[in-house]
């Protein structure tokens, strides 16, 4: 891959995270290598974590707690967390390691003011030429947009929680 693109997946709907893995898969498919760093997400059963023990060419790491970030009075931790993460996301892909790199629910970590927009726009403008990199979450400040090549807006028209359905191992998380 000799130049790669910045992917803004965002919006109130499901499949952000879902996208960014099934980009991965594709790059995968071609030879690629991958590193997925989990923002404000703790969790170990994600499916993606599970899948990554079978795709070692899929690397993750988590940069979160094991649950949900209180939006409005995050603890310490979160935002230690989350700055250790963006770290690691500038070694990563400064590396030239990996092909693809993808900020899973970094909107969510910038939304939440445990990051700071400034340094996504730095990272998004250093990155490589040849890192392809992806942004996921909800509530992607619009200022990002500007940087990216791909905006996709996931709306939710219906959801099966409005029904009382759970989210369901294995496709849901």
């Amino acid at each position: 891959m000799d130049r790669g693109l910045v992917h803004i997946l965002t919006g109130d709907g499901p499949g952000k995270t879902t996208s960014a893995v099934g980009r991965a898969v594709r790059a995968i498919g071609h030879g690629y290598k991958v590193h997925l760093i989990m923002f404000v997400k703790g969790k170990q059963d994600y499916g993606e974590l599970l899948a990554s023990k079978i795709f070692p060419q899929l690397e993750i790491t988590v940069a979160g707690r094991d649950h949900f970030v209180d939006r409005k009075n995050p603890d310490a931790i979160d935002f230690e967390l989350a700055r250790k993460g963006l770290r690691q996301a500038r070694e990563l892909i400064m590396s030239g390691e990996y092909d693809m790199v993808i900020l899973d629910s970094v909107n969510v970590a910038l939304d939440f003011g445990l990051l700071d927009i400034k340094e996504i726009v730095e990272l998004i403008e250093r990155k490589p030429k040849k890192v392809e990199l992806v942004l996921t979450g909800r509530a992607a400040p619009k200022e990002l947009y500007e940087y990216a090549d791909y905006v996709t807006e996931m709306n939710e028209i219906k959801h099966p929680f409005q029904k009382g359905v759970l989210a369901r191992q294995g496709i849901e998380y």
